[in-house]
């Protein structure tokens, strides 16, 4: 048996050490072939040989398991050596990071707004349905909540389909006048080349005595803003509907593809549609308790601007990851 320590003492891997086990505790090893020899021994000496064996059998059980948890001990060494990075390495190929462009339009957006005299509010993503739509002149019944595709809980909660609800907790929470936007993520149930499940809106709302806020003010600030944005583009404001603004407004940009003559991207109407815009609807105040009030309030999505501004075709792009997309906005 001698022999059979060595092996295990001299041995290098794992793999080999299963061998040698084999070839001890086997069905054909030899601690079986030793056994089987018993029965041809004298019967006064058959139990000192069973002791024998069986203290050998105990000793290499030991020994190899032993040997073994060293051996995997030494290959996970060697492996994580082999792997090892050295990050106080330095490598003359780094390059700076740069922001995504709808962190930088969402940017654009506010510092806009901010030099406006804007102040910037948020609000939970999660949301209830008095907040998300009751408040917003979105009764149960109304056909317009099938337009949202809404995630829903339990107990009527929600993530928010729009961050309009930050305006509502807003004005629940403070007198006029008010001067707010309402940057942030909202969530509905889409997804094609020009919509994702969760996307990035700002939203405003400006709040002041009766008669003091008109469509004038909101069509002033609107065309102004889409010039900082956009440059130097035509707009226009077309007759829309929105529960919570009456009444209220689409606006469009000329094409910042073919200048307004006509392409694919803009159907060869030559307008883009960008945004949505109205009058605050009566109700949306009585539901917040205010009194001899008027305002304006508008919306619209982050990523629509940073496709149009980066000329990016498909908008689940923006969210896949691909470094050879974001790369080119260092």
């Amino acid at each position: 048996m001698k022999e059979w320590y060595e092996k295990i003492d001299a041995v290098e891997r794992v793999s080999d050490l299963e061998a040698i086990r084999i070839g001890i505790f086997g069905k054909k090893g030899v601690l079986a072939a030793e056994f089987a020899k018993m029965k041809e021994a004298p019967n006064e000496q058959k139990a000192a040989i069973a002791k024998a064996l069986n203290s050998h059998k105990s000793d290499l059980s030991v020994r190899i398991r032993e040997k073994k948890e060293l051996l995997q001990l030494h290959e996970l060494e060697a492996a994580m050596q082999a792997e090892a990075l050295d990050v106080t390495l330095y490598s003359t190929t780094s390059q700076s990071g740069s922001l995504h462009p709808v962190m930088e339009t969402m940017d654009r957006i506010v510092e806009y707004f901010s030099a406006m005299n804007f102040a910037v509010h948020t609000g939970p993503m999660i949301e209830d349905d008095f907040h998300n739509f009751e408040a917003l002149n979105l009764p149960k019944y109304h056909p317009a909540r099938d337009m949202q595709d809404t995630f829903y809980f339990h107990d009527e909660m929600l993530l928010r389909t729009h961050t309009s609800p930050v305006q509502i907790r807003t004005m629940l929470n403070s007198k006029p006048p008010i001067r707010m936007i309402a940057p942030g993520a909202v969530f509905r149930r889409d997804y094609d080349l020009t919509h994702t499940p969760m996307f990035h809106q700002v939203e405003g709302l400006l709040v002041d005595e009766a008669g003091r806020v008109s469509f004038a003010n909101l069509k002033f600030i609107l065309e102004d803003f889409l010039h900082h944005m956009f440059g130097d583009v035509a707009v226009r404001f077309r007759p829309s509907f929105f529960p919570f603004t009456e009444p209220s407004a689409e606006v469009d940009i000329s094409c910042i593809f073919c200048e307004g003559s006509g392409c694919r991207v803009c159907s060869k109407t030559g307008w883009l549609e960008v945004l949505g815009c109205g009058i605050v609807d009566a109700n949306v105040f009585d539901a917040v308790g205010y009194k001899d009030v008027s305002g304006y309030a508008f919306g619209l999505g982050v990523e629509r601007f940073a496709m149009l501004i980066h000329r990016i075709g498909d908008l689940r792009s923006l969210f896949e990851g691909d470094i050879r997309l974001l790369e080119q906005f260092r």
